[in-house]
């Protein structure tokens, strides 16, 4: 983490996605600055996000301004994105410094659309959601490896294996 730059105050974040079926959640902590500046999730055109929920929906690859093909995905295959956070103090796009948090409602969400599952992409958003929400929403956050490309341990193939192991019987295939 670079401590040498200053922390800025970012939010609102992103509005949730889903469509009226959404039986499982997944969450980030925040809008990275590319996410931000695209207005959609997953904006960093290295994030193994969008190639990944392609795969694991039977869908062609997005183009990375595609977001209408993104909305797609999600939508039609009965997810919803969204993530811990509404605004926070943070240090570029680094998630370990973020504070200052003031959390999403997840819970409403949770209850407006009967999510049946959450997922958190990364263990940042599982501390933050176990830490700010789960009191709310009753439920326990399955915590997956973070697609993000400074996860460069894992793989697209073990990306695929966990997530898709995770994720079998809440994604609609078409």
């Amino acid at each position: 983490m670079n401590t040498k730059q200053p922390y800025t105050h970012v939010g609102p974040g992103l509005p949730p996605l889903y469509g009226a079926q959404a039986k499982a959640l997944i969450l980030g902590s925040f809008p990275s600055p590319k996410s931000r500046a695209q207005g959609f999730y997953y904006g960093h055109p290295q994030n193994r996000f969008w190639p990944l929920m392609a795969t694991l929906t039977h869908s062609p690859t997005p183009a990375w301004e595609d977001l209408d093909a993104k909305r797609a995905i999600i939508i039609g295959s009965g997810l919803a994105v969204w993530d811990v956070i509404h605004t926070c103090s943070i240090r570029g796009a680094s998630d370990a410094s973020i504070k200052d948090v003031e959390p999403n409602d997840l819970a409403a969400l949770v209850n407006r659309l009967g999510v049946q599952a959450i997922f958190c992409n990364g263990a940042t958003s599982g501390r933050l959601y176990r830490k700010y929400a789960q009191p709310l929403t009753g439920l326990e956050a399955v915590v997956l490896p973070s697609t993000s490309p400074a996860n460069a341990a894992f793989t697209m193939p073990r990306l695929l294996d966990a997530w898709g192991t995770a994720l079998e019987g809440y994604v609609n295939k078409p």
